[in-house]
């Protein structure tokens, strides 16, 4: 017998604005009678307009999980089931998506299936972790479903949950991006395998995430929402193809140049000439990408390139919204022993942060506590000039200098290396 729909008035008042609503999609798997699924989502529907209209939430969590893994589901328990049986179960799994983002239309298909059979039909891609959020199962449909998502001709793995290593996420990178400055699929696919036990079994005090995009575009928002995170860039000068410069002033006119590129860049590193040539001044370059997003013919990066790293970034939590902190400003990732070199510093970084945060903190926030020197001390990296936490953008500091001072640090870097390597 097909279950009778609930009145909906509120989420319909949704539906009537000019972008697209998830309550369509809702009531759209709601109207597919004959799925196992629609009578779950019709009293999904039908619990959340009682939200609605009590401005109360009546989910509760619990202990739901597979064979193998201590985290990865997130269990909903409905406290208003007597009203709406269906979906008195509505748990998530967090699934690990391919590293890039790289689908075939075969694998998305099978998820899709597997879902509306086992679940509810409702998919997320992606969570700001990265994670594929499969929406909507019942106790017994758990273990069904991330078995045939696990089986070898998908092979797709649980994700995080809970105070553990969260799932990864990198831009698409350089298999389509022509401003990627290092294999973004490799280091993430490189990390991941290294802690996998980190994310199963989750053993922190807070929720740890990395993050790598190849460029400061930072397309996976590394940069203000993980803890580890990890941007391409370059250290020599910005690559410029002057006939190029010249073709984009052409057909765009010198105003529009001057006003929307030169006149933007935010170190004032940007100058065109009479000719119609560019010039940069590449020691006040920021990486911002800006002049590299309009004129991508024209200009691009150079050809040292590598990583930098930040840590700490996240959103709200005790002490407000962070943005990373600069704590290797650059990393080549050309030979085997640099890519050993960037999993032996997440591997201490981890274990430094589950030995001495504080539960329910996240890295941004122990770095805050103890201070950045003695974060590194602990970590093992020296202090480095280019260790900022906010560009020099302010005008009432003088910067004139910074070179100079800079140069001194490296000479005094450069003396006490000669004197240990002499003893």
């Amino acid at each position: 017998m097909t279950k009778k729909k609930h009145d909906t008035p509120l989420l319909d008042e949704l539906e009537s604005g000019p972008w697209p609503s998830f309550v369509s999609g809702l009531k759209r798997l709601a109207d597919d009678d004959g799925k196992p699924y629609a009578d779950m989502m019709k009293d999904l529907l039908g619990q959340l307009e009682h939200s609605y209209e009590t401005r109360l939430g009546y989910w509760k969590g619990g202990t739901v999980s597979v064979f193998g893994y201590g985290g990865g589901v997130i269990p909903r328990f409905s406290e208003v089931a007597k009203d709406y049986p269906a979906s008195k179960e509505f748990h998530t799994l967090r699934v690990m998506p391919p590293a890039g983002m790289h689908y075939s239309t075969d694998l998305l298909r099978k998820m899709c299936d597997i879902w509306e059979e086992h679940g509810s039909g409702l998919i997320a891609l992606h969570g700001q972790s990265g994670d594929i959020m499969f929406q909507g199962a019942t106790t017994e449909n758990v273990q069904k479903a991330f078995d045939a998502l696990n089986a070898p001709e998908i092979g797709l793995d649980m994700g995080g949950a809970g105070p553990a290593l969260r799932t990864s996420i990198s831009c698409v990178g350089h298999a389509r991006c022509e401003h990627s400055c290092f294999d973004e699929v490799r280091a993430h696919r490189s990390i991941l395998n290294e802690f996998l036990g980190e994310m199963h079994r989750p053993a922190l005090p807070y929720k740890f995430k990395f993050k790598f995009s190849g460029c400061a575009n930072d397309c996976s928002n590394a940069i203000h929402r993980s803890d580890f995170a990890v941007i391409g860039t370059w250290r020599d000068d910005m690559n410029v193809d002057q006939e190029e410069v010249k073709a984009y002033v052409g057909r765009n006119g010198r105003k529009q140049v001057i006003d929307e590129i030169i006149a933007m860049c935010p170190t004032r590193a940007l100058s065109l000439n009479d000719d119609d040539t560019l010039d940069v001044d590449n020691k006040s370059c920021v990486r911002c990408m800006h002049c590299i997003n309009a004129m991508t013919k024209a200009l691009s990066p150079g050809e040292d390139r590598g990583i930098t790293i930040l840590m700490g970034g996240k959103r709200s939590l005790k002490i407000g919204d962070q943005m990373g902190t600069v704590i290797v400003p650059f990393m080549k990732l050309d030979t085997d022993e640099d890519w050993e070199k960037l999993t032996e510093l997440a591997e201490t970084v981890i274990d430094f942060f589950a030995e001495n945060a504080l539960e329910h903190e996240r890295v941004g926030e122990t770095i805050d506590r103890i201070g950045l020197a003695n974060f590194l001390d602990a970590v093992g990296v020296e202090v480095d000039p280019n260790m900022i936490n906010h560009p020099r953008t302010s005008s009432y500091v003088r910067t004139d200098d910074w070179d100079d001072q800079a140069r001194k640090w490296f000479d005094r870097k450069a003396a006490k290396e000669a004197a240990e390597a002499a003893e």
